[in-house]
């Protein structure tokens, strides 16, 4: 089957199989672009394409256009006395970026607080690209005292859809695991007893960890399959 990815300023074809995985379509594209996976969407009709699954859960022949959008910026930080340069997704959460920086400064993530075009970067769960970061951005860094580190818990709306089937407004608290809002969807006749995959923005949900965690926010749309994962390796179904 051939494939045309479409991209912004070319087109170019490409031969796939037909249960090829997306991840494997984005590394080929890798090694012609030099675009990184991590920095590749790609859409055809309107849906995002998820790494996990293969061509052939979409309805994708024979000549389709898919297109490939890039996600990749190059960030300056700035400290009191130096600074340093970040690649960074713009669909990375604030969060994600405070991370990044923790790794290489050592900076705490508690206390941590950056600063872009002059105002403070306030939602750790909104993506970068809401906080209007381009090429060559400069953010600030400083550290909170002691006393504003405290928090409420907040409690999050997000939009649970069966890909290609119902959409499910679901509301829990941003400290519950993904294990406690599958065992609450099944509870209200959401979903009938079975084994779940969650995926949020092109990443598999862990079980066990929370939806702050996974830089889940409100109004965000998380998609549920029918499988399980072992070994690294789904197994998914609808």
């Amino acid at each position: 089957m051939n494939i045309n990815i479409v991209t912004k300023d070319s087109k170019f074809s490409m031969d796939v199989g037909s249960q090829e995985p997306i991840l494997e379509i984005k590394k080929r594209i890798q090694k012609i672009l030099g675009i990184p996976i991590s920095s590749q969407t790609l859409s055809a009709y309107d849906w995002e394409l998820i790494d996990d699954l293969d061509l052939s859960y979409y309805p994708i022949s024979d000549g389709t256009p898919i297109h490939l959008s890039t996600t990749q910026l190059r960030v300056t930080i700035k400290f009191s006395s130096r600074e340093i340069e970040l690649d960074v997704n713009k669909t990375d959460t604030l969060l994600s970026l405070k991370e990044k920086i923790h790794i290489v400064d050592g900076t705490s993530i508690k206390r941590m607080t950056l600063f872009f075009d002059g105002k403070e970067m306030l939602d750790d769960y909104q993506d970068l690209n809401d906080y209007g970061l381009q090429e060559g951005s400069e953010i600030m860094v400083s550290s909170k005292p002691l006393s504003q580190l405290a928090a409420a818990t907040r409690r999050l709306e997000v939009v649970v859809e069966k890909v290609g089937g119902m959409r499910f407004p679901v509301e829990m608290s941003e400290t519950s695991r993904v294990d406690e809002m599958r065992n609450m969807m099944v509870e209200k006749g959401m979903l009938p007893e079975d084994d779940y995959i969650f995926v949020h923005k092109q990443r598999l949900m862990e079980a066990d960890c929370s939806l702050r965690w996974h830089g889940v926010e409100n109004r965000d749309f998380i998609y549920v399959f029918k499988g399980t994962v072992s070994e690294g390796k789904s197994d998914y179904k609808w």
